[in-house]
């Protein structure tokens, strides 16, 4: 009987007893035992197996599947005697935290504690009888979803002392999805409570638990050791950019294709390879994501399925509201383009809004871009830096952020598209209608809210570039900022056909001495002739005539276009 492509499950004894589609990871138990570091936090952007590798240890070292050996008869694991001895025999705690997407540090903290809650409840046996104290008893019971700080820091060591003393071994534990509730914690404003709680737990788990024997955590990003992992100086950290377990999480190309030759579907490799490969792991490339391979076999069509699994909250904020260096790093990416930055894997939440370098670094983390190439080089300062050159991830990824951008004016979508389409057709007081009223409501959408946008527009303009980046992009290049005559002009669209008029537009933000906003148009306007932006159209073939010229004056959320 042929395999069953089943969606969604991150069980692995459920997908081993349904005859499910699985491709073999077990040669990872062997490999991560065999390092035998006491700590391990592995990164991977979303859906890439994290949770059905976390089941897959579970599953073989668990005492509570003392007699499931079947499950891995046949597997790479089983090819070795030495680890089918070690089957079943430690008493491991497996905790997620992918639930927990609060939008209050108080409930965020519940969710934790409910979380551990539940281990205890699994484990009520060991109340039974004297083997445990009256004092250990008593804690026992204190573990709940409104237990103290002092007790939730304790709790998870606690219950390894009681599991180790019970089975004589030490406990293996696993975390998954470790920083959930920290993206969370940064999209909703309560970083700060929510690291110096999880500092404590994760302190008394991982650094100073004598009864533990292993334990690996998984995320999507790296949080700076400052933040949560302080003193917890034996973690050893697997990111994206490492070699180490880079064939366990996605699936590699040959993996994929011999899967398409399994299911009839061998004459769209090409397809598959186009929307979903692209993600790269350490040295490995050719990475594809499991979760869009998945439902391509079972749907046989390409869908943005990867994509479309999440809200993208954090990175739809980051892109949003980030500067104007942001902003035209996207459009660089979106025209197919890479863009050099260093890169800091330890992310600082609270540094995402001022470090452009953190946010490509949470980017990276997360799957939306991937390293083309890098650089190590000796700074002035003396030290070793590495530049990295960052490319959209693939087809499926350019996709999503085609859709979120889109999302940006999805209140005034109405007002925006007759802004484009009165621009097309040179309707000087159309645009100006529809713009003022796209303006007044969307203009501190792209804002932090930490400084008034009326007096600085380019978040707005920077965002509403995007936008023409990804409503006209079929009919003209758009740039901004780049350098033509003697400056750099604001934004230009370069037609991609003859029959069609580029397009040079300038922003300026009403001066002082500038009694009327007619003025700052005017100032626009001469802008753009005095530094000659038209020239690399000029130089291109197009005739003068076939450039029209707009000034958009801001006062506040008002603006103001003449040409």
């Amino acid at each position: 009987m042929g395999r069953i492509i089943g969606i969604g499950h991150e069980d692995f004894s459920t997908i081993i007893e349904s005859h499910n589609f699985y491709i073999d990871k077990t040669h990872f138990i062997k490999d991560w035992w065999e390092t035998n570091d006491k700590v391990t936090l592995i990164t991977r952007p979303r859906r890439f197996g994290k949770t059905l590798n976390m089941s897959m240890l579970e599953t073989f070292f668990s005492v509570n599947y003392a007699n499931r050996k079947d499950l891995f008869e046949g597997m790479e694991i089983w090819k070795d005697e030495k680890y089918r001895a070690f089957q079943g025999t430690y008493p491991v705690l497996f905790l997620s935290f992918a639930g927990i997407k609060e939008n209050s540090f108080a409930e965020a903290r519940c969710g934790i504690c409910r979380t551990i809650e539940e281990q205890y409840n699994k484990y009520d046996y060991l109340l039974e009888g004297n083997f445990l104290n009256e004092k250990e008893k008593a804690f026992y019971q204190e573990v709940s979803r409104n237990m103290s700080d002092s007790t939730a820091a304790a709790s998870l060591r606690s219950l390894s002392d009681f599991l180790g003393r019970y089975y004589e071994k030490k406990v293996i534990i696993l975390l998954d999805e470790y920083d959930t509730p920290m993206q969370e914690a940064y999209v909703n404003g309560y970083w700060e409570e929510l690291a110096a709680f999880t500092r404590g737990v994760f302190n008394s788990s991982f650094k100073t638990n004598p009864y533990l024997e292993r334990a690996i955590m998984t995320g999507i990003t790296r949080v700076s050791k400052e933040s949560v992992f302080s003193d917890l100086n034996n973690l050893e950290v697997i990111t994206t950019t490492s070699d180490k377990y880079a064939e366990y999480f996605g699936f590699t190309e040959k993996e994929v294709f011999t899967a398409l030759d399994e299911f009839g579907l061998s004459d769209q490799k090409q397809q598959v390879k186009k929307w979903y490969d692209g993600f790269t792991f350490g040295k490995s490339r050719d990475i594809y994501n499991p979760w869009s391979i998945i439902n391509f076999l079972d749907k046989k069509k390409v869908g943005a399925y990867w994509a479309n699994t999440s809200s993208n909250s954090l990175v739809n904020k980051l892109v949003r509201e980030g500067n104007r260096n942001i902003k035209e790093a996207f459009e660089s990416l979106l025209r197919g383009e890479s863009v050099r930055t260093e890169i800091d894997e330890q992310i600082v939440y609270n540094m995402l809004d001022s470090d452009e370098r953190a946010v490509f670094s949470l980017l990276l983390a997360g799957g939306y871009l991937r390293v083309e190439k890098f650089e190590t080089y000796a700074a002035k300062s003396g030290e070793w830096k590495q530049e990295y050159e960052l490319e959209l991830t693939n087809y499926e990824v350019k996709g999503m952020f085609y859709s979120m951008i889109r999302g940006w004016f999805g209140r005034v979508y109405s007002d925006y598209n007759d802004f484009i389409k009165a621009l097309l057709r040179d309707d000087i007081k159309a645009m100006n209608a529809y713009m003022n009223r796209v303006s007044l409501e969307i203009f501190s959408f792209f804002d932090t809210g930490k400084s008034p946008s009326g007096a600085e527009p380019e978040r707005f303009y920077h965002g509403f570039v995007l936008g023409l980046m990804v409503d006209l992009a079929d009919r003209y290049v758009i740039n901004s900022n780049r350098e033509s005559g003697y400056g750099r002009y604001d934004v230009m669209l370069e037609p991609r056909k003859k029959q069609d008029d580029a397009v040079i537009m300038e922003f300026k933000v009403q001066e002082a001495e500038e009694r009327e906003m007619s003025d700052t148009v005017q100032e626009a306007l001469r802008q753009i002739d005095s530094q000659k932006y038209e020239a690399s159209l000029v130089a291109k073939g197009i005739p003068k005539e076939h450039i029209r010229k707009y000034g958009f004056a801001f006062c506040g959320k008002k603006v103001l276009i003449g040409k």
